[in-house]
């Protein structure tokens, strides 16, 4: 079955699909030589000297022809480039619509070359997105920019009497584009021992090293949900965690601009301050956690469902709920306009809220960094003592330090 349209004029701008981290995982873990479920047919590679914009060598051939070593290191590299979490490090990042007569498009060159009849009309689009890439920014260091196009297959549903072998008969069929961006270094001299001269020698190498352990970016074209293609979108993974690079997106994947979660996060922290100022008990913060963790909790029960989103009139009702007092609609939209200057501003839920059943949420204090999960943190006080303000943790049991219980002090006054 395959999801792609045979024309690009026929593509529909209107499709809204997001990639979650399941349809990732899955197709991450095929990136192994054992494996049926995941073909690549070329691999194409050019070397960029640094401070240049042109290629200096480039290489394209069947990725069956590389030697097993090969295969492996480049395998452990796609993978590399497939890990993260969404919005953090990997982003969904929908094309912008092509300018009249732009030949250049990034989306139209992938999809192109995704389809290309022979290797040369594959090898000659990918050429074109890597000019893209040296042109917009010289590199600091020589880089390998890696291309590869492959299939990528998954296997419906099993039915209960359903055999291995019978449900690979029929499968879902995404072919896919997947690029790599890797610096280079070269190696350390060191001193070594020759066995044969029995003697110490300097061992100068002067070929650079390619870094395939750490990718610095990357992208998989298209993005996919559910069996699903999406050639209007793209998956890009950046070098670290909420650090993207906005010009890239921008200028070589012609992308929408995005946002990260972090982003999302201190949006959502500001429009509350707004609302109720900066102060606010751990209760109702941990209230408000519960009302946001509860929405996504619905969401994992059907993956059908799309990503809840918090948008003014949500971010009312979990303040409302958590028992927080005079929240009006008006307050709420103007907070919104105050911080990000757009009233249907909207924010995923999942950014929101720190790991349930984790110790997510660090108090830091000049004596002590305190690690708690958010279903605890109404159990944790600001209280004054003696004329000193201290913080105060319920708990159900003795507190046991370095084998010692500690003896209860006298009741707070």
């Amino acid at each position: 079955m395959l999801f792609f349209c045979k024309n690009m004029d026929s593509i529909s701008w209107e499709l809204e699909i997001e990639m979650n981290k399941k349809d990732i995982a899955e197709i991450r873990k095929q990136f192994k030589l054992e494996t049926d479920l995941l073909k690549i047919a070329e691999i194409y590679n050019v070397y960029i000297k640094q401070d240049t914009s042109e290629i200096f060598h480039e290489e394209s051939r069947s990725f069956s022809l590389l030697d097993r070593e090969q295969q492996e290191l480049f395998l452990a590299n796609f993978k590399k480039v497939l890990a993260g979490k969404l919005d953090i490090k990997l982003f969904e990042v929908k094309f912008q619509r092509p300018e009249e007569g732009q030949v250049d498009h990034t989306q139209h060159l992938l999809y192109e070359g995704l389809h290309a009849d022979d290797a040369e009309g594959w090898k000659g689009n990918m050429q074109r997105v890597a000019l893209k890439m040296v042109e917009e920014t010289p590199y600091e260091k020589d880089m390998v920019i890696t291309f590869i196009r492959g299939t990528y297959f998954k296997t419906t549903k099993r039915e209960p009497d359903e055999t291995e072998a019978a449900m690979r008969d029929e499968v879902y069929t995404t072919p896919f584009v997947l690029s790599s961006m890797n610096q280079t270094e070269l190696p350390k001299s060191s001193l070594v021992f020759d066995f044969i001269e029995k003697e110490f020698k300097s061992n100068i190498m002067a070929d650079p090293v390619i870094k395939l352990s750490s990718p610095v970016g990357g992208f998989l074209f298209p993005s996919f949900t559910n069996n699903t293609a999406d050639v209007n979108r793209i998956l890009y993974s950046a070098a670290k965690a909420n650090k993207p690079d906005f010009q890239f997106i921008e200028n070589v994947l012609n992308g929408d601009e995005i946002t990260t979660a972090e982003d999302d996060k201190v949006v959502f922290e500001e429009i509350v301050k707004h609302v109720i100022g900066d102060e606010v008990n751990s209760r109702t913060l941990a209230g408000v956690y519960d009302e946001i963790n509860s929405m996504l909790e619905v969401e994992a029960e059907d993956e059908d469902e799309p990503a809840p989103m918090l948008d003014s009139k949500e971010v009312e009702r979990v303040l409302k709920a958590s028992g927080i007092k005079d929240i009006s609609t008006e307050k709420v939209e103007q907070a919104f306009q105050q911080v990000t200057d757009d009233r249907q501003y909207e924010m995923k839920a999942s950014h929101i809220v720190p790991k349930y059943g984790a110790k997510s949420i660090k108090i830091n204090t000049k004596v002590a960094e305190i690690k708690i999960g958010p279903e605890d943190l109404r159990y944790v006080k600001q209280v004054n003592y003696n004329g000193r303000r201290c913080i105060l943790i319920e708990v159900e049991e003795d507190t046991v330090v370095e084998g010692f219980k500690l003896l209860a002090e006298e009741e707070l006054e």
